[in-house]
């Protein structure tokens, strides 16, 4: 109740466009991209070994800098970066110890450098590695930017695993893209889950963010030449568009009006390829978009009190805690 009450332990975890908080940000990216996805090939010289004692080593100083200035209150924000670049240490850490040990849950990958841009089955045990230290530390330090890792961690699983479970089956590729389209609905379903417990904390958005990329990316990607897929395919991302509007996440009306005018480009130029009228019946729907968008505007507090009254009874449990406390 004290640190609900007390501004400045709330605010002390909220970052802040201003410059302290944009160099504590690019600093801490500038961090992870130089032990993560700037790494050349020229670090495999180091072997296992080596590989392993560089993780350990960086993990172990910015655990120990973040720990020491999370007592700050003023300070949590640098603390909790520094501890989210620990994190961001392990899969090295752990690339280390298999290389070490030349144990892999599939065949060798390679260098380090291939983790970010390649999909193999052997990330696996790095991207677990890198999720169990991120729950470990969220448990001790509740700091939302280390969900970041986690999710990320998520997303990129998403496409290892189903590497790694159907590598000797015919048409993986196609499998890949529905485990990896469930895989992000789940993220998604997380996400929410965690958002439906209320804390003041944003603890969500990476998971929301990171469960639409695989989401959103696995459904795009699945390739049918039935008209009726591609219907539902639009559907669902006008659904994303108002899970935008009733949650109040704005990556769900990004991911939804890309697939929305994805399908409206298959429509120009597949569908209706030389249809004179198509454009001029888009533009009229485009324009009767706006005037409903002005229409309420206009009327938006009325509307809003009734929708209010009439929907929040029977789906108010549903919602987060941040959007009915409003109400």
């Amino acid at each position: 109740m004290w640190r609900e009450l007390n501004p400045a332990e709330t605010e002390s975890l909220k970052p802040r466009f201003d410059t302290a908080h944009v160099a504590y940000y690019l600093g801490a990216l500038l961090v992870i991209g130089a032990m993560g996805w700037f790494t050349t090939r020229e670090w495999d010289h180091l072997g296992g070994p080596g590989l392993t004692a560089v993780g350990a080593l960086y993990a172990a100083c910015f655990t120990l800098a973040g720990w020491r200035l999370w007592s700050r209150a003023d300070l949590r924000i640098p603390a909790g970066l520094l501890l989210t670049v620990a994190v961001c240490m392990v899969p090295l850490t752990a690339f280390g110890i298999e290389r070490w040990t030349g144990l892999w849950p599939a065949a060798d990958p390679g260098s380090y450098s291939r983790f970010h841009p390649y999909i193999d089955g052997s990330w696996v045990i790095m991207e677990l590695a890198a999720i169990a230290a991120g729950i470990s530390a969220l448990r001790t330090w509740r700091f939302p930017f280390l969900t970041a890792p986690v999710a990320y961690a998520l997303w990129y699983m998403s496409m290892d695993l189903p590497a790694l479970i159907l590598r000797r089956q015919p048409f993986a590729w196609e499998e890949k893209e529905q485990i990896t389209t469930a895989f992000g609905a789940a993220m998604l379903f997380a996400a929410y889950v965690m958002d439906l417990r209320g804390r003041s904390d944003d603890f969500s958005f990476w998971g929301y963010l990171f469960g639409l990329a695989a989401f959103w990316g696995g459904l795009t990607s699945l390739d049918s030449n039935s008209e009726w897929s591609k219907l539902v395919y639009c559907l669902i991302n006008l659904g994303l568009i108002g899970c935008s509007l009733v949650l109040q996440r704005r990556g769900f009306l990004v991911f939804g009006a890309l697939g929305f005018f994805g399908y409206l480009g298959h429509l120009a130029y597949r569908v209706f390829e030389d249809s004179l009228l198509f454009p001029f019946a888009l533009s009229g729907i485009g324009l009767a978009v706006i005037l409903l968008g002005v229409y309420y505007q206009r009327r938006r507090t009325g509307i809003e009190s009734r929708l209010r009254a009439a929907l929040l009874p029977s789906i108010g449990r549903f919602l987060p805690p941040r959007l009915t406390a409003k109400n």
